[in-house]
């Protein structure tokens, strides 16, 4: 089958001279945007680190954090259709700085309430507020990024733009914990968060190329639904979607961390925290690498053997401890093990990252990006969310609900989800051929 080529609708910025990875950075609005990204997403990190021990410190309550994952998931059901729209309706660059805003003055409430101690009903209303902006955010965000590099520089922004996230998320959480450690208070960490958040508005608007909005369509049905017709219109989308939506799905493995630090690799508290930094670590490496190399010239089977090896090493993370091999080789060998099976995830889920936001760039046209991405933002948000649950309810099963300890259950889950991930892949090459046969990513 003939490759589709990526129909020419970018706005071309002038060309960045020079064949270094990093003369990407002589383009000014370029770097603009990904430092001031990088600090934005490091602050917001931080407030959800803050928030999560806030709650548990003051409710010592399991289902009051769990209210927490509610009260961010609610808004991205509520809002993913009409973020959308907003995106390709409106002044993209203005929406950016709009949501940032209220994000600003979203963290400035969890400051006060958390300063003078107001209720947690309380938090948890600004949480939705701080969720819905971030849920308008997104697409807006996305979508504003292929205005500001050509073509061909837009796959290594890409690689850019996701190693500095995943870096931003590492920092962050590391950071945010230090900082409530220190204190012993989490408003700190959300004043923080209002200042990171007004240095990404004053950077977003030093930004000088900018979106002009087409002639506004009407708010419909049809129209807030635009974004999902044309991802099930155009079969290498909704492949690459489908791909990345189930493989996290099944292979979230990281929900269940906390039981292998405590119960499996008998690592700890310090265990968690290297466990947690595993998979945003590989992908910075994963991101460095590709920004060395030319656009990947077989980007559909390069993204569908990344996932494979991401299921892989998924399946061998989960049988790296004594339960599994006996007690010849000690849990600090097996530990390492496991931390080199987790880098090797975030590196490879890192490439399956760049080609799928790569393809959803450059195959949808300008007109309907905002709510192309609006819906991949969905997939990817609510996957996340449900990998989790789907982990940690099939380590219960197998677990404490048919006579299993905690730590069975959870080797059953992880080597289930890596086997299952391999599964998809298997079957996205096959239902959908394009995916397989796409080539350069450019």
């Amino acid at each position: 089958m003939k490759q589709t080529d990526p129909p020419d609708h970018l706005d071309a910025p002038a060309t960045v001279a020079g064949d270094s990875p990093y003369a990407l950075f002589r383009n000014r609005d370029f770097s603009l945007f990904l430092i001031g990204r990088f600090i934005a997403v490091f602050g917001l990190q931080m407030l959800s680190v803050a928030v999560d021990w806030e709650i548990y410190e003051r409710t010592k309550s399991t289902l009051a954090l769990g209210i927490v994952g509610l009260s961010q998931m609610l808004p991205i059901i509520l809002w993913t259709l009409p973020a959308g729209y907003i995106a390709d309706n409106f002044n993209r660059k203005r929406v950016v700085l709009q949501m940032t805003v209220l994000i600003c003055f979203s963290a400035l409430g969890l400051t006060l309430i958390s300063a003078f101690n107001a209720s947690v009903a309380s938090i948890y209303l600004c949480l939705v507020v701080l969720g819905s902006a971030k849920t308008i955010l997104w697409p807006a965000n996305a979508s504003l990024l292929p205005h500001l590099v050509t073509r061909e520089q837009f796959p290594r922004a890409v690689t850019f733009n996701s190693g500095t996230f995943q870096l931003a998320q590492m920092l962050g959480f590391t950071s945010g914990g230090a900082v409530v450690a220190l204190t012993r208070h989490a408003w700190p960490v959300y004043a923080i968060t209002v200042l990171t958040s007004f240095i990404y508005f004053i950077m977003v608007t030093c930004i000088r190329r900018d979106h002009k909005a087409p002639e506004r369509q009407p708010f419909s049905l049809s129209n807030l639904s635009a974004g999902i017709h044309f991802i099930f219109e155009n079969k290498i989308i909704l492949g690459v979607i489908s791909l990345d939506l189930f493989a996290v799905l099944l292979g979230g493995a990281t929900s269940l961390f906390p039981v292998y630090a405590r119960d499996i690799l008998k690592s700890g508290p310090s265990g968690l925290g290297i466990l947690t930094a595993a998979m945003p670590v590989g992908a910075v490496l994963c991101a460095l690498l590709l920004a060395h190399r030319p656009p990947l010239q077989k980007a559909g089977r390069s993204m569908l053997l990344s996932v494979a090896a991401f299921g892989v090493a998924t399946v061998l993370f989960g049988v790296a401890n004594q339960n599994c091999f006996g007690s010849a080789i000690p849990n600090a060998v097996w530990f390492w093990f496991a931390f080199l099976m987790m880098v090797i995830c975030g590196a490879v889920d890192n490439i399956s990252v760049v080609v799928r936001h790569s393809l959803v760039q450059l195959l949808a046209p300008d007109e309907k990006r905002g709510r192309v991405s609006a819906i991949n933002s969905l997939f990817i948000g609510t996957s996340n969310e449900l990998g989790g649950f789907e982990s940690g309810f099939t380590a219960w099963l197998f677990g404490q609900a048919i006579g299993h300890s905690n730590a069975t259950g959870s080797i059953i889950s992880v080597v289930i989800g890596g086997i299952g991930t391999i599964i998809v892949v298997i079957a996205v090459a096959w239902i959908w051929p394009q995916v397989r046969k796409y080539g350069k990513l450019a």
